[in-house]
C-alpha cells in the first residue's frame, strides 16, 4: 500500500491511520490482536494511541492500549514494520494534565516499557497544560529526540496561539519544529479545523492526521435516529451533538454518494477527509473485522469535484 507523507517532513503513514483507543476498552486483548492483524494484512501499519487509554473504564489505569499494541509486537516480531504514534500530557492520576520536562522524560518511559520497543516514531502533545512554557517542552522532546527514544513529534488540541507560539520557539531557538498537527475534523465538525489552525498547518508544512474522522461513528449511518441510542457507549453523546437537521442532510448526502459507487457511507466519509488538500490521512476506528472493509473501499473511492462539492454544500454551516 502507497504510504502518504506528512507535510514537508520525511514521515509517512498508511492512507488511513487506525485509533486504537478501542483497544482495552471495547475490544479485549484477543479481539484487539485479531483487529491488528487484520489491519497488517492490509497494509495499514500507522496506529495512534495514547498513554491514557483507556483510563476511562472502569478498572483501568491507563496504558491498556499501550500494553496489547506491545504485547502483539512483541509475539509477532513485528515493531519494524509498524508505525507507531503515542501521545503525553494527559492526566494519568497526577489530577492534571502535565507537560513539564520532568513529567515528560518520566512518561515516555513508561510508555516505551508498555509498548515493549526503544522507540516511538512520532511522540504528541496530547493536551495542552496551559502552565508550562512551550520552550520547556520542546526541551524535553529534544532530548527524546537527541536519545532516539522518539523520531518525530507532533501535537493534539492545541490553540491557535499555542500552537503559533511552539513554531515560533521553533524557527527562534532552534527547538524541535512539530511536525503532525492533529486535530478534531470530519464532515460535520468543520469550523474548528477550517477556521482556526488548518491555515497554519499549511502555511508551516505540517502534516494533518485529523481524529473522529466518523464523527464518534455518526458518519457510519449506524445512527438514524433516537431509538439507535443504545447501539453504543457513545449513543447518548452522538444524539446530543449530531441528531440535528444538519446531521441528517449530511447523512442524506453520504447515503447519495455511496449508492452511487455501492460502497458505506462512512467509506465516502473517510474519502472526503482524505481529498481534501489540508489533510494527510483520517484517523478511523472499528470495533469488528468486518467494519475494516469501509477503509478498504474508501482508499481506492476517488470522488469528483462534483462529489465533494455535493457534500460540502449538505455540511455547510
Amino acid at each position: 500500500m502507497k504510504k502518504v507523507k506528512l507535510g514537508k517532513s520525511t514521515l509517512e503513514c498508511s492512507p488511513i491511520v487506525f485509533g486504537c483507543n478501542v483497544f482495552g476498552w471495547t475490544l479485549g486483548e484477543k479481539a484487539s490482536f485479531d483487529m491488528l492483524d487484520q489491519l497488517m494484512d492490509r497494509g495499514i501499519s500507522t496506529l495512534d494511541t495514547a498513554d491514557v487509554y483507556s483510563r476511562w473504564v472502569d478498572g483501568n489505569v491507563g496504558g491498556e492500549s499501550e500494553k496489547i499494541i506491545g504485547k502483539w509486537m512483541k509475539e509477532s516480531a513485528n515493531r519494524d514494520k509498524v508505525n507507531l504514534i503515542t501521545k503525553v500530557g494527559s492526566d494519568m492520576g497526577q489530577g492534571k494534565k502535565d507537560l513539564s520536562e520532568t513529567y515528560i522524560l518520566k512518561a515516555v518511559e513508561d510508555s516505551l516499557r508498555r509498548l515493549n520497543t526503544d522507540y516511538i516514531d512520532l511522540y504528541l502533545t496530547h493536551w495542552d497544560d496551559d502552565v508550562t512554557k512551550v520552550e520547556e517542552t520542546l526541551g524535553a522532546y529534544d532530548k527524546l529526540l537527541q536519545s532516539g527514544k522518539i523520531r518525530a513529534i507532533g501535537a493534539c488540541n492545541l490553540s491557535k496561539e499555542r500552537l503559533l507560539d511552539s513554531l515560533k520557539a521553533h524557527s527562534s531557538n532552534g527547538l524541535p519544529k512539530y511536525e503532525v498537527f492533529q486535530p478534531e475534523y470530519n464532515l460535520y465538525d468543520r469550523k474548528g479545523f477550517e477556521n482556526e489552525t488548518m491555515g497554519i498547518c499549511e502555511e508551516n508544512g505540517l502534516g494533518v492526521i485529523c481524529y473522529y474522522a466518523l464523527a464518534m461513528g455518526f458518519l457510519t449511518g449506524k445512527y438514524r435516529g433516537e431509538q439507535d441510542k443504545s447501539e453504543s457507549t457513545r449513543g447518548e453523546a452522538i444524539s446530543k451533538r449530531y441528531m440535528n437537521e444538519r446531521g441528517w442532510s449530511i447523512l442524506s448526502a453520504l447515503d447519495k454518494v455511496a449508492e452511487q459507487y455501492e460502497v458505506s457511507p462512512a467509506s465516502v466519509a473517510l474519502s472526503w477527509l482524505m481529498h481534501q488538500k489540508a489533510v494527510s490521512a483520517p484517523i478511523a476506528s472499528a470495533t469488528k473485522t468486518s467494519h475494516l472493509k469501509a477503509f478498504d473501499d474508501a482508499i481506492r473511492l476517488s470522488l469528483t469535484s462534483e462529489d465533494l462539492q455535493f457534500l460540502d454544500k449538505a455540511s455547510a454551516y
